[in-house]
């Protein structure tokens, strides 16, 4: 993993930090392998009861790296399916695990850097977070669960208004909406997190995991449903519109 994924324990609490922040931990493939290996390998370990997931810099994640989807328009059609199917496969693995994640977001989170915030289970947010789609800018197909997980939580026509006219959903509206469970000043969000981790640690693991089971419980049709994301998602970023808006994305 290097040093683009952090992974430490603190007693029965999993540490997974993003430490990729003069990069705002903007995804590629390769990040999103760490990510993967890092959850894993938390959720191998006996000892850990519960994960916290968190980011280092001013931005959580800024959904895929624009820079390298210019580098590689010569095969985009490729490249899209990689990093799509790799954000999906961490978003199954957030799932299907039975220790509960909660994830602490300190600042932005653009495109399908959502996906890791869906996925997880508890969530707390500091007043500088915010939740930003850009699809409809760019042109790009959401990802990330935008389109087919979002609209459960916030409801279908918040998601579609959020999507279309590519507006931010602010702290305060994340955990009005129930996107997100609190909202915590930036000096405290880590300590909240361990807080509730340490009433997660003291309950019962086997009840913990079947209620995550039941929250989580069709999985299946969540794949499909991340795969016809990554579908639409390859097949409009090769039109002409999500090239032309990508260039026009990077000169701003």
């Amino acid at each position: 993993m290097g040093n683009q994924v952090l992974v430490a324990t603190e007693g029965a609490r999993g540490i997974l930090t993003l430490n990729l922040p003069k990069r705002h931990n903007s995804l590629t493939p390769d990040f999103l392998e760490s990510i993967l290996i890092g959850i894993n390998e938390l959720n191998d370990n006996p000892e850990v009861k519960v994960i916290l997931l968190k980011a280092e810099g001013i931005s959580f994640s800024t959904g895929g790296d624009v820079r390298v989807f210019r580098e590689r328009l010569a095969d985009i059609s490729l490249y899209s399916e990689e990093i799509v199917g790799a954000l999906n496969q961490v978003m199954i693995a957030m799932v299907k695990i039975s220790i509960p994640i909660i994830t602490c977001v300190q600042g932005m989170v653009t495109g399908g850097s959502l996906g890791l915030v869906l996925a997880s289970d508890i969530i707390l947010v500091t007043h500088e977070a915010s939740f930003t789609p850009y699809y409809s800018v760019v042109g790009f197909s959401p990802d990330g669960g935008w389109a087919t997980i979002l609209p459960r939580i916030i409801g279908q026509k918040r998601a579609a208004e959020v999507l279309l006219l590519n507006e931010t959903i602010t702290a305060e509206k994340a955990v009005l909406w129930g996107l997100a469970n609190r909202l915590v000043d930036k000096e405290e969000l880590f300590n909240e997190a361990r807080k509730i981790a340490n009433v997660l640690i003291e309950n019962k693991t086997g009840s913990i995991a079947r209620t995550k089971n039941l929250l989580w419980q069709d999985i299946d049709q969540l794949e499909r449903l991340l795969e016809k994301e990554r579908q639409q998602f390859v097949e409009q970023i090769q039109t002409d519109e999500a090239r032309v808006g990508l260039q026009a994305f990077l000169r701003r």
